[in-house]
């Protein structure tokens, strides 16, 4: 996806680092400068049993902390992010002084309070920003995994971060809290670990992957692999398929967003051209909508793995919370802690009716619509709104 001569267009609205930016200037503190983490949680004498039959005998998982945990372990707040997501949540670091992708939530003051929790988030496992997955080295052959890193699930994702929180000192959470495959992992903790999770926030996701939802993530992967610079998975890492997985992002942002969205942002207009163009100045120029995909597309390929969007995408279309544990009814009733749902009426990823599906049967849920033009993205842009509920949700003890 080379942008070659073009003007990419790259306006605030949708570049996360500009509304990062504004959103993160108001009176509530920020956590400062933070200093990433990585922590072994398998080695050959422990090793990461995996739920689809695979072992992985060196795990390390990158994470960051903010705030204190209390003598008790039990003021612990568990933050999951989304796809391209990664551990920096909040604050800045010595390598990247963009603030976290949920820096006006987290910290002094903020909805989740730093002066009262112990906030930890952490990369998945099967990711690309520290923790190990497909990009990192295999101790076996001394060459990335790749296409050869073993089969994962959202399941084995919590079974890595309940390793990590257990040498961290963590005996219960106050909450866990995340949108997109970050509610996956909020709901698959409520359900594996009870004794432990105090109360769940998930935002913008259901019980289980659709078949829209699984759809569009092959159509994305077979983006990737039709790209020739695929190799099969074996491409070296300076050399990513960069045209297929661009592709595969572009994609995905048509449903992070909604047509009322795009509609309003870029319509019919096109790149570099005025009221005073020619027509057939006008018609040679590149819709607007088109270049901000590719400036995405662009954007991604720069700091992701192709194979480890591969492997996340699998475990996602392979969520079901109930699996293994008979009917999703009976799952979802047994989730007893208090639990604050958020969907987003303008999603057409994962449409509102997955979100109130869940609260139906969730004994102890309170559901919330995030009111935003914006789409499935909407939880990392309509930062007032979900802060409100936050805030409220986490004020008692």
């Amino acid at each position: 996806m080379s942008s070659g001569s073009r003007v990419l267009v790259h306006e605030t609205w949708g570049d996360h680092a500009a509304l990062l930016a504004r959103a993160s200037s108001g009176p509530q503190g920020s956590v400062g400068r933070v200093r990433p983490q990585l922590l072994d949680v398998a080695t050959p004498h422990a090793p990461l049993e995996l739920q689809r039959g695979g072992r992985l005998e060196r795990v390390a998982v990158a994470y960051e902390t903010y705030g204190e945990l209390n003598s008790q372990g039990t003021n612990a707040v568990l933050i999951e992010h989304a796809l391209t997501g990664s551990a920096h949540a909040a604050g800045v670091t010595d390598r990247e002084d963009v603030p976290g992708w949920w820096d006006p939530l987290i910290g002094p003051g903020k909805a989740i309070d730093t002066r009262r929790f112990f906030v930890v988030c952490s990369n998945v496992l099967g990711g690309c920003y520290g923790t190990t997955g497909p990009s990192s080295i295999d101790p076996v052959t001394g060459r990335p995994y790749g296409p050869d890193f073993p089969h994962y699930t959202v399941r084995d994702m919590v079974a890595a971060q309940h390793r990590l929180l257990t040498a961290l000192g963590v005996k219960s959470l106050r909450a866990v809290v995340g949108g997109s495959m970050g509610g996956m992992q909020v709901l698959e903790w409520a359900v594996t670990h009870p004794e432990m999770v105090r109360a769940i926030a998930p935002i913008a996701i259901g019980a289980r992957h659709s078949a829209w939802a699984i759809g569009l993530n092959e159509v994305a992967r077979r983006a990737i692999t039709a790209d020739p610079a695929w190799q099969g998975g074996r491409y070296p890492l300076e050399h990513q398929p960069e045209t297929g997985l661009g592709l595969a992002r572009a994609i995905a942002m048509l449903t992070y967003r909604s047509y009322d969205s795009l509609e309003q942002k870029f319509g019919r207009e096109r790149v570099g051209v005025g009221e005073e163009a020619s027509a057939d100045r006008a018609l040679d120029a590149s819709f607007q909508i088109a270049s901000y995909l590719e400036y995405q597309g662009v954007k991604l390929v720069k700091r992701f793995d192709a194979n480890t969007y591969l492997s996340l995408t699998r475990a996602m279309d392979d969520y079901d919370l109930s699996e293994g544990r008979g009917s999703l009814n009976k799952v979802l009733a047994g989730i007893a802690m208090p639990a604050l749902v958020m969907g987003i009426d303008s999603d057409v990823l994962y449409p509102e009716a997955e979100a109130k599906a869940l609260v139906e049967r969730m004994p102890n849920a309170r559901y919330v619509t995030l009111s935003s033009p914006h789409g499935h993205d909407a939880f990392l842009i309509e930062y007032p709104q979900v802060a409100a509920q936050l805030r409220r949700f986490l004020a008692g003890d």
